[in-house]
């Protein structure tokens, strides 16, 4: 194979989903975040990367990976030649060539990881999306396993469970999500993770992400519930999310992160407040 650009052609027949990735001083963790990405199994995705004025470096990290990405080729040995004594070895590229379609946006300011995350959906041109922090890896089959349940469930969110990683990507635990009740994921208390992916309509029937609210995602995500959207579980580990118990900058500082706590008390209890949705109520 002759190293070049990527064939990016769209896989016949199916949806394209678009994955934002903010970013803001995750330059650490920030390259096996993207690779894990563009290592998804699923054949037709769109990246969206936003980087929020970082100051540590991260866009040299990304400009490497774009760099590298269409021609960088790796290889390895393939065959024992007996009468040369030689090992061949096969050559490819180090990267996926078909189905990435790839957009680098880069704030001049910092404006916030709300804000980032709805400059990414607003560009984004997927049937299916989701946001990643770029701290946190997505397993392999993260994207193809829940666009199969969005199909074939006929959902329009669909949740899975993810493992707690440390720092140095050692498993702290295995958090297993309860199966989707608008009690269980929202009266209770915020059960559907990060590990997620839903209809890109969603946005167009309620709105994107409120920029004002400390627990966006939270805050977004029970807006789609109340308006009847239907949420399946996925009882599969598909993801692994960061854990900074000791770096507390932030949204880890301890009286932001207690501030998101705050907001999320108000969340359950309005949920607590109103009936269940009918749709969301049966569905999983």
């Amino acid at each position: 194979m002759t190293p070049g650009f990527p064939d990016t052609a769209s896989a016949p027949g199916l949806p394209l989903v678009s994955i934002v990735a903010p970013n803001h001083n995750h330059g650490a963790y920030l390259g096996a975040c993207l690779d894990s990405i563009l290592f998804q199994d699923y054949p037709n995705l769109e990246l969206i990367i936003i980087d929020d004025a970082s100051t540590d470096g991260s866009h040299d990290v990304i400009h490497d990976v774009l760099a590298r990405f269409p021609t960088e080729t790796t290889s390895y040995a393939s065959y024992y030649d007996t009468a040369r004594d030689t090992i061949d070895r096969t050559h490819l590229f180090r990267y996926p060539q078909r189905g990435r379609h790839i957009t680098y946006l880069r704030n001049r300011v910092n404006i916030g990881s709300t804000a980032s995350y709805n400059r990414g959906f607003r560009r984004a041109t997927g049937e299916f999306c989701t946001f990643v922090a770029t701290d946190d890896l997505c397993h392999p089959g993260f994207v193809s396993t829940l666009v199969d349940a969005l199909v074939s469930r006929q959902a329009d969110f669909a949740y899975a469970d993810m493992f707690v990683v440390d720092d140095a990507g050692r498993i702290l635990r295995e958090f297993k999500l309860p199966e989707y009740s608008f009690r269980a994921c929202f009266q209770n208390w915020y059960l559907c993770g990060v590990a997620t992916l839903y209809r890109r309509s969603l946005h167009d029937r309620f709105g994107f992400y409120d920029e004002t609210a400390m627990a966006d995602d939270h805050e977004c995500y029970l807006r789609f519930a109340r308006g009847g959207a239907r949420f399946v579980h996925v009882p599969k580990t598909l993801y692994s999310v960061r854990s900074h118990a000791t770096r507390r900058k932030g949204l880890h500082e301890p009286a932001r992160f207690q501030q998101l706590l705050e907001h999320s008390k108000r969340l359950a209890m309005r949920a607590r407040e109103e009936a269940m949705p009918a749709t969301g109520r049966h569905h999983g």
